[in-house]
């Protein structure tokens, strides 16, 4: 007898005509901000790679020589036998860099949150406080927990405090918040966040993703509000800012010890190809040594945003690097890049479930490679294509 799989066409279906089905495009090359998507150079706006760091020669240099000494891969999770020297190296300069005591790094952002999270409480005496707009990665953490579980209205510090008032008996107290939204582009309050955790006996755990290379100087949103030491736990990627790939958690010696112990993420998973370590590991170094690349970053950020809302589009909240253009309808926001990709430009549609219903948009992310000519290539599209849907 034939299993029935009628629902997923039914589902897909229904995707479509609702605008909401997602077709990746194909890279054919470099993450760079002159690229080849399905056949065509693009301007990329649709990156994460903030920096640039992808093609940056030191670290592909790094790449190469780690492979040619150790190998594609370590053969083993590293609990057991995949630790390699290249692996803890990567995690010291790591913690140095974060400027804390000790680092962890995971095969990826999104493990660090699902294999954490669910290794900091323990049942219904315990309590999550989440930020309505935490990143996905989060949210599953969370459902993993057999904690109790609330949500405070996005950056909403009087809602945050009446939930921990209201919870101040429960055993472990944990507040989550993204650092830098990744659909907005606005900051959480963390010097807030972390003023009320202290007064309620309550744990923090920020996901800096976007907030690596970007902001504190490059070092993330805990260096940006003088942090160190009072935020729990720090999740971060390299796959955005530092040009590579995986996760990072950092935080005290205690914190570190306690992750590869209870992990399941981190205890299950085969370690990172040793390429990736020493890329790891050279795109810190790079930040470090060349802090231009910063400055350029959001010398690009300041003059983008200014040059949109002086055409008339909405950017929403966005403080950072992260440029949304707001669309309202899911339809309208694809037709909206759609029509931008006609003109080589790069950019992605983010519509439901990644956002609500009514608050699709064109998300622009800004690199420091994007040079002014760029720039203005690419406002010269937003204008056409605001136009011809009348927006402007």
């Amino acid at each position: 007898m034939s299993v029935d799989l009628s629902w997923m066409k039914d589902g897909i279906h229904n995707l479509r005509n609702q605008g909401l089905e997602w077709n990746p495009p194909t890279l054919e090359g470099a993450s760079q901000p002159r690229c080849i998507i399905d056949g065509k150079e693009m301007l990329m706006l649709s990156s994460n790679n903030y920096l640039n760091l992808t093609m940056h020669p030191k670290v592909i240099q790094a790449t190469i020589e780690a492979t040619k000494k150790y190998g594609t891969g370590s053969g083993s999770v590293r609990a057991i036998s995949g630790t390699m020297d290249i692996h803890l190296e990567a995690e010291r300069l790591c913690a140095d860099f974060k400027e804390v005591e000790s680092a962890l790094i995971y095969s990826a952002g999104y493990t660090a949150n699902v294999g954490l999270i669910p290794t900091l409480v323990r049942g219904k005496d315990d309590i999550i406080i989440s930020d309505e707009l935490n990143h996905g990665s989060i949210i599953d953490g969370v459902r993993l927990t057999k904690a109790n579980r609330a949500v405070y209205q996005h950056n909403d510090m009087t809602a945050l405090e009446k939930i921990l008032r209201e919870n101040q008996d429960s055993e472990r107290k944990l507040i989550i918040t993204d650092g830098v939204f990744s659909m907005d582009g606005d900051i959480a309050p963390l010097q807030e966040v972390s003023n009320l955790a202290e007064e309620y006996g309550a744990m923090t755990l920020v996901d800096d993703c976007h907030g690596e290379g970007v902001l504190g100087g490059g070092r993330g949103i805990v260096s940006h509000f003088s942090l160190q030491g009072k935020i729990t736990f720090e999740i971060g990627s390299f796959s955005k800012a530092l040009g590579v790939q995986g996760g990072i958690l950092a935080g005290s010696n205690q914190v570190r010890t306690h992750a590869l112990n209870n992990s399941r993420s981190w205890l299950l998973s085969g370690s990172q190809p040793p390429g990736v370590a020493a890329a790891q590991k050279a795109a810190i170094e790079v930040l470090m040594s060349e802090p231009e690349h910063v400055s350029k970053l959001w010398k690009n950020t300041s003059y983008f945003r200014n040059e949109l809302n002086s055409l008339g589009f909405d950017t929403g909240v966005s403080e950072t690097p992260i440029i949304p253009v707001m669309c309202g309808e899911s339809k309208i926001a694809q037709e909206f890049s759609n029509l931008l990709k006609n003109e080589g430009i790069m950019v992605g549609a983010i519509v439901f479930p990644m956002v609500s219903r009514d608050k699709a948009r064109v998300r622009t992310q800004m690199s420091s490679g994007l040079s002014m000519d760029d720039l203005d290539i690419v406002l010269e599209s937003f204008e056409s294509c605001g136009k011809k849907l009348g927006w402007i």
